[in-house]
């Protein structure tokens, strides 16, 4: 089906960051697209996203708002009391284990899903995910991220251009970045495989995907390693405090909250990661919530068990190799690519890919632009708009060909992430299912 020129409606399952990142694609795009409905637990969550759908589109009927998903799928039509399906598609953006009911109850009342990564926290969770959606037919995406971002767009139009031959190896780099592991993934709820999911899967699901894409192999094989080596209270330096703000090393610590918190208000206001700390706008709001929340505790003394750094080595469909290593102890940084084929070898830093051809020893130098760096705070490279215009688009023309990032093929990647947790934890080499 082929729309008019009206907007696509849509609907919002978790106003969180990544929820309000969306939105705030679709405020800054009244004309492909508006939010009718939001759904979340927070009132102030769900109204930063209500208020600003309202201005950019003040004469618009104010957005629907739910406390909860299940209160969406529940909405009754105002003329005849029966289910309504209130919007064209609805974005699922809720935390990581919290994405398999509503994206099953919303494809069953025939809604076009863009759920955030990853699919859910199981092999089981994500077939139950792909199996709704196929039944019900309904145009379904990931928000892979990466497979959107201009340089992957690059990337991938040199890997199939043949100049390199058949690929025959793949190093892969994610360069999380000392302070945004620690912001994220020791302090922040991606901290604990039984509260959220592995840190492959709430992170790096990302990378195998792309190695999945970027090659168009599937991963057969793996083998991986990785720990929690420096976060845990071990590591603790001799006088450290429980808090940063009552520590007496802080001051030279690479950790701590208050040099990033406090820094990133008074040096670009009140954007990510602030904004997920407290939902002041202040220093004195920042200061309480170090105070008192999670923020604040020293990275060697929290819950957290999800692994610092890991490595996993790869078999490609039909030969060839992969091997990916995620680290916290680096700068942020774009991730690192280098690609060894036949006639010819790449080496990829985010932005730019210098590829040697043996044919003739040459050396081009191709540069896809800079699109912002690679954190929530800046559209991860172009990629979050990314997927927002592509499914956008597919929902407002029928054509289901611009999502990148379906049901198949992200589950595909998603058993790739669990084979590979299971290597790490047996220390044995795991086939990876195809379905």
């Amino acid at each position: 089906m082929t729309r008019n020129d009206a907007p696509v409606t849509v609907a919002l399952v978790g106003a969180g960051n990544r929820g309000q990142t969306y939105a705030r694609w679709i405020a800054a795009h009244p004309d492909r697209a508006r939010l009718v409905a939001v759904a979340d637990p927070r009132p102030f969550q769900r109204s930063l996203v209500a208020s600003g759908s309202a201005a950019a589109n003040p004469d618009a009927a104010p957005v629907a708002e739910f406390a909860d998903w299940e209160s969406l799928v529940a909405a009754e039509d105002g003329t005849t009391g029966a289910p309504a399906r209130l919007a064209d598609m609805v974005i699922v953006a809720t935390q990581d284990r919290e994405h398999r009911d509503p994206v099953v109850a919303l494809a069953a009342q025939g809604y076009a899903i863009l759920v955030e990564k990853p699919l859910a926290p199981s092999p089981e969770e994500c077939r139950d995910v792909v199996d709704a959606v196929e039944a019900s037919g309904v145009l379904f995406g990931v928000c892979h991220v990466m497979r959107y971002m201009p340089y992957t767009d690059l990337m991938k139009s040199v890997v199939d251009s043949g100049v390199l031959g058949e690929v025959v190896n793949v190093q892969h780099l994610e360069p999380v970045g000392w302070w945004h592991d620690a912001h994220s993934y020791v302090r922040g709820p991606w901290r604990s495989e039984k509260t959220s999911s592995p840190m492959l899967l709430a992170k790096s699901s990302h990378d195998l995907d792309w190695i999945r894409y970027v090659t168009g192999k599937r991963i057969t094989t793996v083998a991986s390693f990785g720990s929690l080596k420096h976060f845990r209270p071990e590591e603790r330096p001799e006088g450290a405090a429980d808090r940063c703000l009552d520590c007496p090393l802080e001051p030279t610590c690479p950790y701590s909250a208050p040099r990033l918190y406090l820094g990133t208000l008074r040096e670009k206001g009140a954007i990510w990661p602030v904004t997920v700390v407290t939902d002041g706008t202040d220093e004195a709001s920042v200061i309480e919530a170090l105070r008192t929340g999670d923020y604040g505790r020293c990275v060697y003394a929290s819950d957290n068990d999800v692994v610092d750094h890991q490595v996993v080595a790869m078999e490609l469909e039909g030969g060839g190799a992969a091997t990916f290593t995620m680290t916290a102890f680096s700068e942020q940084d774009h991730r690192k690519t280098q690609i060894f084929g036949t006639h010819g070898c790449l080496d990829g830093d985010g932005e730019k890919i210098r590829v040697t051809d043996f044919r003739d020893g040459s050396v081009t130098v191709h540069d896809s632009g800079h699109h912002g760096a690679t954190n929530a705070a800046d559209d991860h490279g172009g990629g979050d708009s990314g997927v927002m215009d592509a499914f956008v688009r597919a929902v407002a023309t029928g054509d289901a060909s611009h999502v990148r990032s379906g049901a198949v093929e992200s589950l595909q990647s998603h058993l790739a992430v669990f084979a590979a947790e299971e290597s790490r934890h047996s220390r044995t080499v795991v086939e990876v299912p195809a379905r």
